[in-house]
């Protein structure tokens, strides 16, 4: 297999590898992106993840540091999604059905509960909440699943020209983009990346600073100011803050939350803070990764959702009350943003030229 991979070297090839996996799901019945790049979304996950272990086990072992991988066999990818696997093999040359049943009854089970194990790192409880919301494939037959397997398995470094690329997240970033495409369903809105880009560049936060986004959807603002943060960093320990300490979120979607996580684990922040839940209420479903987030943020960046309406039960949170979601996310970004503080926030000009509602912000 590895003899018949084209070169991958430009966005445009790379794009259309992409359509012909999810031109696969289409033919099983998926029509939009939604019903089908969460599936992709763990594959494409494990995949990267496995070839990010296997970069850093040679790292840690070059410099005599004991290597601790995040999975142990046979739940790493090379173990049972790659043709060359030795639990592929196994269960291939097992009773039918053997595979379906490995991935459906051990495998996600398994990356579910990883959270749980004793001793679990921080960087497992986020590889758990990543599958939190995933029951088992959707994938209708063991022929189909292999064939996306295989083609998921071929996008590999060494298949990408690195001069003309970045690294695979990009491959991920193309799945977040169809996710977001006009007239898509679910409803959903993503922020533009050249939006993204220009608001960060605009705010330029620093290595050492805290950077919060409290509706952080798939991460964007997040991953973008890692990748102007990173040429920052000149010591070990700026690396270990940026990768550890610097970059908190919360969202509220299940569906989003776990695809926010693997987003930004792919873009090298090995603990990304995401809270899951509901911002303005404060319900929470999930805060385990948000444990020891500070109360206060150096810089915010966020899109918040705009037309939307809260209850009472968000209003009493807040020193205005309304019930315009686009409105009380300005207070929670006030209220969190850290004395001198610098936020780049999208709103709609009603917040900024409603005069005569009698809005009225203060930053003590």
């Amino acid at each position: 297999m590895k003899d018949n991979l084209h070169k991958i070297n430009s966005p445009q090839s790379l794009n259309s590898y992409i359509k012909s996996i999810c031109d696969i799901m289409r033919r099983l019945g998926r029509a939009g992106a939604l019903q089908y790049v969460p599936e992709l979304t763990w594959m494409l996950f494990l995949r990267i993840l496995d070839e990010q272990e296997e970069k850093r086990e040679q790292e840690e072992k070059a410099v005599g540091k004991k290597f601790r991988p995040l999975l142990e066999y046979p739940y790493r990818w090379r173990d049972w999604a790659s043709p060359e696997g030795k639990k592929r093999k196994e269960l291939q040359d097992s009773t039918f059905g053997a595979f379906m049943s490995f991935v459906n009854e051990e495998l996600i089970p398994y990356l579910k509960k990883l959270k749980e194990k004793p001793g679990a790192t921080s960087g497992q409880k986020v590889l758990s909440e990543v599958f939190s919301y995933i029951e088992k494939t959707g994938i209708d037959t063991e022929r189909n699943l292999l064939e996306i397997l295989d083609k998921i398995h071929m996008l590999r470094s060494e298949q990408v020209d690195h001069t003309h690329m970045f690294t695979l997240s990009q491959v991920y970033e193309t799945l977040l983009l169809k996710m977001g495409e006009k007239n898509n369903d679910g409803g959903q809105f993503f922020t533009p990346r050249e939006v993204i880009r220009v608001m960060v560049q605009t705010i330029k936060p620093q290595v050492g600073e805290t950077v919060y986004d409290p509706c952080c959807g798939t991460g964007g603002f997040l991953a973008q100011a890692y990748q102007f943060m990173k040429p920052q960093a000149k010591t070990g320990s700026d690396i270990e803050m940026l990768k550890t300490g610097t970059f908190y979120g919360r969202e509220k979607e299940d569906l989003v939350y776990p695809i926010a996580l693997a987003n930004l684990i792919l873009h090298e922040i090995d603990e990304p803070h995401i809270w899951h839940g509901n911002t303005l209420t404060g319900q929470e479903k999930y805060g385990g990764l948000f444990e020891d987030a500070p109360a206060l943020f150096d810089v915010i960046l966020t899109n918040p959702p705009f037309g939307g309406k809260e209850g009472k039960e968000a209003q009493t949170n807040f020193a205005y009350k309304t019930g315009a979601t686009q409105v009380l996310f300005l207070q929670h970004v006030i209220d969190r943003l850290k004395e001198g503080g610098r936020c780049g926030i999208v709103i709609d000009e009603g917040v900024l030229f409603r005069t005569k509602k009698g809005i009225c912000f203060n930053k003590a």
